[in-house]
């Protein structure tokens, strides 16, 4: 990478930013870049949330993640009391981002492709909240008195290369829950090389012990053999969406 784009990363889950960005988000920290992470599950205090902290400490980001606080679709004991973040009204959900988008002023904000990359509705629901909100921000008329408008100049979308998804799929059980399919590889935009920072990666990923000890995914990914897996971690990929004539890399 050459550039460092101020970013903004925006995530459905702890271990998320982790797993998916944590290569592009060392990256980005280590050339002097200004990143924030959005978590739009899981309640400030919970263990997961302790975990998280520790996390993206690893991955060299200097403020702590913002939570939304909303309930994971499957695990109500992220945030006792909160609605699932799949069943609040979209408009509430798009207004507080903007919020946050106008305060941070993001040049890139990034999160998951539009199938959320293996279809999970939380990861659908953040790509949804994160695209509307980077439009409704750079509106003078939406809700001017959450801060003046501001125009994001580029999308990345976090996906996996179908030709990727081929070799891992060999190693996976034929149980796993997670359906990837990949994204064409002549339609990924970006295929960042991350192995310069692959320490901080799973530094970070490992610092979500118990989601390590409980997700049957995170064990089947972090028992692949040595070259899939690395061919997993080393490697992030892209399809990018520019707002404004020309984008902006981060590569």
């Amino acid at each position: 990478m050459s550039a460092s784009p101020n970013a903004l990363f925006v995530h459905a889950h702890p271990d998320d930013e982790s797993l998916w960005t944590g290569g592009t988000i060392a990256e980005l920290t280590a050339r002097g870049a200004e990143v924030d992470l959005i978590v739009c599950t899981w309640a400030e205090g919970t263990h997961r949330h302790r975990e998280l902290l520790d996390a993206t400490a690893a991955l060299g980001m200097a403020r702590p993640p913002i939570m939304l606080g909303y309930a994971d679709s499957f695990v109500p004991e992220s945030a006792p009391g909160a609605p699932r973040l799949i069943d609040v009204n979209l408009e509430e959900q798009v207004r507080l981002m903007v919020g946050h988008i106008r305060r941070l002023r993001p040049e890139v904000i990034i999160t998951y492709n539009a199938y959320g990359i293996y279809g999970h509705p939380d990861h659908i629901h953040a790509h949804r909240l994160a695209v509307l909100a980077a439009d409704a921000a750079a509106l003078p008329l939406y809700e001017p008195e959450l801060g003046l408008p501001w125009q994001t100049s580029s999308l990345y979308f976090a996906t996996i290369p179908q030709s990727k998804v081929t070799i891992m799929r060999g190693h996976l059980t034929t149980s796993s829950h997670i359906p990837m399919t990949g994204t064409p590889d002549d339609r990924v935009d970006l295929d960042l090389d991350v192995c310069d920072r692959l320490g901080a990666k799973l530094r970070a990923i490992y610092s979500h012990v118990s989601e390590m000890s409980r997700s049957a995914s995170m064990k089947e990914f972090a028992a692949l053999p040595r070259e899939p897996q690395r061919l997993f971690l080393t490697c992030e990929s892209y399809r990018r969406r520019d707002l404004v004539p020309g984008g902006c890399d981060i590569s």
